[in-house]
């Protein structure tokens, strides 16, 4: 990261826990979405189109819709984080208690017909990120005390029968996120004199634009694939950050100036596969790749002193999951899937804004068809996050921070309905 003089390069660079947030806390790319796909930890989901949730996942799917339909979803995640600092390091204070909590989720799914075969959807939801939150004292506050980023994803899609076995979709994207990061600043790096802390602080919201692409191929009616794109998004955040009670050159340097991250929310590729094996089994199945090593970089610009990019050392991540269908009865359904993603970091570069491990989601649901137009849904998943080892040195006034997270997990609680009309 070069900028053009040194003493802001090398402040700038020791803030990079906190200008450089990309996807906080478990890294997070939410297949949760408030929809029945949760129930098979999102296996096959480009590949099931069987109800408005495809205009989320496979525009292309929205042409095996007969009616049109309406889909709602609500949905809780509860977040456990909980840091074990290892003896030695950190600035000294407590753990941070359980830097997770409660946060309400939402989607909604809509496909209306306008031929035979064209049809039009709307989709609206969650799209990545999450949040810590540790308690002031801790032992890691001039690393991170809180860390959050929030995205929404808005897509009006088309959905196009080439013929009986190929239909093909795609549409625009909106993405707004929300980033907010706050740290506490040493001013008394050399553990001379008594000034209290300050505090730097990243808060803006931004709006990207991008596209999806689809397609569904029907091998026949027992058998599927799905095939979806997603392109990156570029995020900008404008004199985002702020500062408080800096003392000394730090303050004089940062209190007024203007420093601007753009970030580049990454491209994924997935394919995904649905097969009916009998009237009662169904055998689902997901593979995809995600450009995490391009959101890894955060452009960081200022506005008297040009800018550089910092580099995470990110690496691309794959992910697969498996997952059957069960038709117990007439109107009951019953789901059940594992997903694995890999990790995006090693351990030699997680930092503590950004504790990205391997995950592990295990799905369960269950679907009822109260009637040919309402079917209701449930769905409960547990995310296991890994434990994010972290070794991570910072400038004079930080130090180092060693340890991982001795819990470290999600759980999702999700209800949906669909109307059918």
């Amino acid at each position: 990261m070069k900028f053009n003089q040194l003493s802001i390069g090398s402040i700038v660079f020791s803030m990079t826990a906190l200008v450089s947030l990309n996807a906080s806390a478990a890294g997070l790319w939410l297949y949760e979405t408030g929809t029945p796909e949760m129930g098979t930890a999102s296996a096959g989901r480009d590949a099931i189109a069987n109800s408005a949730s495809t205009a989320m996942y496979n525009p292309a799917g929205m042409t095996r819709l007969d009616r049109d339909e309406l889909m709602v979803g609500i949905q809780a995640m509860y977040v456990k984080a909980r840091f074990d600092i290892d003896e030695g390091s950190g600035a000294g204070g407590g753990d941070g208690g359980n830097a997770g909590g409660w946060v309400p989720m939402g989607s909604l799914n809509y496909v209306h017909e306008l031929l035979p075969e064209l049809k039009f959807g709307i989709t609206s939801g969650s799209y990545l990120g999450l949040g810590l939150d540790f308690n002031s004292d801790w032992g890691g506050r001039y690393f991170a005390t809180e860390v959050e980023f929030l995205t929404m994803m808005t897509a009006f899609n088309l959905g196009y029968k080439v013929n009986d076995n190929l239909s093909i979709g795609g549409g625009a994207n909106i993405l707004y996120g929300s980033l907010t990061q706050k740290m506490d600043w040493n001013n008394n790096p050399l553990g001379i004199g008594t000034a209290p802390d300050g505090q730097l602080k990243v808060k803006d919201s931004d709006i990207g634009y991008g596209f999806n692409l689809g397609l569904l191929y029907e091998f026949s009616s027992s058998t599927r694939i799905g095939i979806t794109y997603i392109s990156a998004v570029d995020l900008e955040f404008e004199d985002a950050v702020d500062t408080s009670r800096l003392n000394g050159l730090p303050g004089q340097i940062l209190n007024d100036a203007e420093i601007d991250l753009d970030m580049t929310i990454p491209q994924a590729v997935s394919l995904s596969l649905f097969h009916q094996i009998d009237e009662q089994w169904a055998l689902l199945g997901s593979v995809g790749w995600q450009d995490w090593s391009e959101f890894g970089k955060t452009d960081i610009k200022t506005a008297q002193n040009g800018g550089g990019t910092a580099d995470r050392n990110f690496d691309d991540t794959w992910s697969a999951g498996v997952g059957f269908h069960y038709q117990w009865s007439d109107p009951w359904k019953l789901m059940a899937g594992i997903h694995y993603d890999s990790s995006p970091v090693s351990k030699s570069d997680r930092t503590l804004d950004q504790p990205l491990d391997r995950q592990i989601r295990y799905g369960f649901g269950a679907q009822y068809e109260y009637s040919s137009d309402l079917t209701l849904s449930a769905a409960y998943e547990f995310w296991d996050a890994g434990t994010a080892k972290i070794d991570q040195s910072g400038s004079p006034g930080q130090g180092t921070l060693k340890g991982e997270f001795e819990s470290y997990y999600v759980q999702f609680f999700n209800l949906n309905v669909s109307w059918k009309f």
